[in-house]
């Protein structure tokens, strides 16, 4: 049985759907529909919504109040890409601290949004225990936001974030795709050194860090780095994808273009 999350980048640029404008990418989303049937994005979200979330899952949850509901998804849709704080998320939605729960665990097990763990590894005894919290489809989370267009990203407080989703949920569907189950994990300390994502390879573990921005910066690697001298020999191959266009093979990690996440096996 095989777990399909909306199609990837590398299906639709294969059957000629999208181009290489990454904003525009981020704000399509990638539910089969809009490209079956050549439709409008953000009009179809916005059905999809009233329609399975607002009807489907509010029904399954028995939510009384749509507003109460309609706020919790946009509070969601803002904290993708960040450590999922339920009380946090309960008190700015007015629910409880178990309804927020519930309501999430249903976001989940309907493949809308993905509960990323941390690495259980312990490198040192300050880690951060709390999952983070992605949405599985960027197109979904923009109009979630009330993004209108794809040229408001480029300059949205939120492409950082809606970047770091697109590439997290393009891995998990090369998981799912060839059948495997999630090996994907972040690390964070509780002094705030970070890897976005950890790849557990069973024998080895590989670093991978995201950044949005189209040029290359030092800082970039302080993550990779710290976490490789920890880790020490259970450290595999190291990546960086960001959103620009040039490839740079080093001699100690890869610098990856966005475009190319499909074409390396980063994952399995």
């Amino acid at each position: 049985m095989l777990t399909l999350l909306p199609m990837t980048y590398d299906e639709l640029q294969r059957a000629e759907k999208v181009g290489r404008n990454l904003d525009k990418i981020l704000f399509d989303g990638a539910f089969p529909p809009i490209f079956d049937r050549g439709l409008e994005p953000h009009p179809w979200h916005g059905n999809y919504v009233r329609t399975y979330l607002e009807r489907d899952v509010r029904q399954l949850i028995k939510v009384q109040d749509l507003g109460t509901f309609q706020r919790f998804l946009k509070l969601c849709a803002g904290r993708t890409g960040q450590l999922l704080n339920l009380s946090s998320l309960a008190n700015d939605c007015g629910i409880t601290h178990n309804t927020a729960k519930a309501w999430i665990s249903v976001l989940e097990a309907s493949y809308i949004v993905h509960l990323l763990p941390p690495h259980h590894q312990n490198f040192n005894k300050r880690l951060v225990k709390t999952p983070k919290l992605y949405f599985l489809d960027t197109g979904l989370a923009t109009w979630l936001l009330g993004i209108q267009n794809h040229e408001q990203l480029t300059t949205h407080v939120q492409r950082g974030a809606l970047f770091e989703t697109w590439v997290i949920s393009e891995l998990l569907k090369a998981c799912y795709n060839a059948g495997e189950t999630s090996n994907l994990y972040f690390w964070r300390d509780r002094s705030g050194h970070e890897v976005d994502l950890l790849i557990d390879h069973g024998t080895h573990l590989s670093p991978l860090e995201i950044k949005s921005g189209q040029t290359i910066n030092k800082d970039y690697f302080k993550g990779l780095d710290f976490w490789r001298k920890l880790a020490g020999e259970t450290a595999g191959k190291a990546w960086l994808v960001y959103g620009g266009d040039s490839r740079q093979p080093r001699s100690d990690l890869t610098v990856l273009p966005w475009y190319e996440i499909n074409s390396e096996q980063i994952v399995i």
